[in-house]
């Protein structure tokens, strides 16, 4: 009998002291979250008078206007019909927006968790003809001061938008959230025929053309969207009322997505992987190429792949360089052809023989890739003194988004590539 109470007064004191720790709590100083409500969110898309560039992010092209990202803001409208004399003419808040696609006059994009289809057909007028709920992992924006640390979020309260620093008293309880640190700090989201990613235009016109930092590509009837490790898809066969058909894992520590000849094009921190889209709705993977850690994108054309590589902050090891692979018939097997050094690159883009590089700081290269083995002895132009980001080059113009505004070239004469236009970037004082 003794011992039998002995077991029972242990028993006791176990569940006691369970109950205790689940009731710790601890008091410090953090990123306190500032929510909105999913109803606001889910009412918030709207048309504004044009406003200053300032957190800007991902760019897009579609029938002579550029879309420019502000990063979790929402999308400036700019009218190009006149590269030398372009005009912000209006902005769509879309709050949580990092990514867009354009197929006809539809619109796609993120606004948080949701997909937002917006018809923009009358481009002063833009509608919310769909929106897909709860698609997409809840992401929060990177902290406000990483020397303090993120507070308890409580995701029945809506979405997070931004923070503020204060004193909080909290359970000793973490769950990790996917943060998107947004373009300029690497993006982590834990935040061609017939097709579209990267800077390659569509047949028919029927799709836009985004830059090489996209997450976003549009092939045939489909729509993908990848985040770290996710491939989501959905049917635009109708354009107005897209259909979420399910999603994929792709693999980890994806960055980017370019879709050409019926395959999509991954880079990784660790290295380009490559997806067969023969069956659209089962991307099956085909091919690979590894490389040491790093930020970079990918663009392909004609048989080969254009890969830079960036080292530091968290994209890890030092490496800066291009390197240009050699792609097998059937992209099953990829051949390394040369690597040039470079500073610190971003995004590129490629317009038959001319490769346009985001050098970072350094500024835009643009180089003659005829002999794909002696590239660095074949650079047409070099633009320093611009902190550049990414490019769409376009019937002969070259669209880019650079640390201070929003810049247009001229390369119809590769001997005399010149800036057309300029839409500053708003500083903080």
């Amino acid at each position: 009998m003794k011992t039998i109470r002995n077991i029972f007064t242990l028993l006791i004191l176990f569940i006691a002291f369970n109950s205790c720790m689940d009731e710790y709590t601890e008091v410090f100083t953090a990123n306190s979250p500032v929510y909105m409500s999913y109803e606001d969110l889910r009412e918030a898309v709207k048309i504004t008078s044009a406003r200053d560039l300032e957190n800007t992010g991902k760019i897009y092209f579609k029938d002579g206007y550029i879309f420019v990202n502000e990063e979790l803001k929402g999308i400036h409208i700019i009218d190009n019909q006149n590269p030398a004399n372009p005009q912000n003419i209006g902005f769509i808040e879309i709050p949580g927006n990092v990514d867009i696609a354009v197929k006809n006059n539809i619109l796609y994009a993120d606004s948080y968790i949701d997909l937002v289809a917006i018809d923009i057909s009358n481009i002063t007028n833009p509608v919310v003809v769909k929106r897909i709920e709860d698609v997409f992992p809840y992401t929060t924006p990177a902290p406000k001061n990483e020397d303090y640390r993120v507070a308890e979020i409580d995701e029945e309260k809506g979405v997070v938008i931004d923070w503020e620093i204060k004193k909080v008293r909290q359970k000793m309880e973490y769950h990790y959230y996917p943060v998107y640190y947004g373009m300029r700090n690497e993006m982590s989201l834990a935040s061609r025929d017939a097709g579209f990613g990267g800077a390659v235009p569509a047949n028919g016109n029927s799709f836009g053309v985004g830059g090489s930092m996209a997450r976003f590509g549009l092939y045939n009837d489909y729509l993908y969207v990848v985040d770290h490790a996710t491939l989501f898809m959905f049917d635009v066969k109708t354009p107005e009322s897209p259909s979420n058909i399910g999603k994929q894992n792709v693999g980890w520590d994806i960055e980017t997505m370019f879709i050409y000849d019926g395959h999509m094009f991954f880079g990784t921190q660790s290295g380009m992987q490559i997806y067969s889209l023969e069956v659209p709705t089962v991307p099956k993977h085909t091919g690979s190429f590894w490389h040491v850690t790093s930020c970079d994108p990918v663009v392909i054309s004609d048989g080969f792949a254009y890969i830079t590589l960036r080292g530091g902050t968290r994209c890890g090891s030092s490496v800066n360089r291009l390197d240009v692979l050699k792609l097998s018939d059937n992209y099953t097997e990829n051949q390394l052809l040369a690597s040039y050094p470079l500073n610190g690159p971003y995004g590129l883009g490629i317009d038959d023989q001319t490769l346009f590089i985001c050098d970072g700081d350094a500024g835009l290269k643009v180089y003659d890739i005829a002999d794909k083995t002696h590239i660095d002895d074949h650079q047409i132009a070099s633009f320093s003194n611009i902190n550049t980001f990414d490019v769409i080059p376009f019937n002969d113009y070259l669209f880019m988004i650079g640390d201070d505004g929003f810049y247009q070239y001229d390369y119809s004469d590769l001997q005399n590539i010149h800036q057309i236009s300029f839409i500053p970037v708003k500083k903080e004082k």
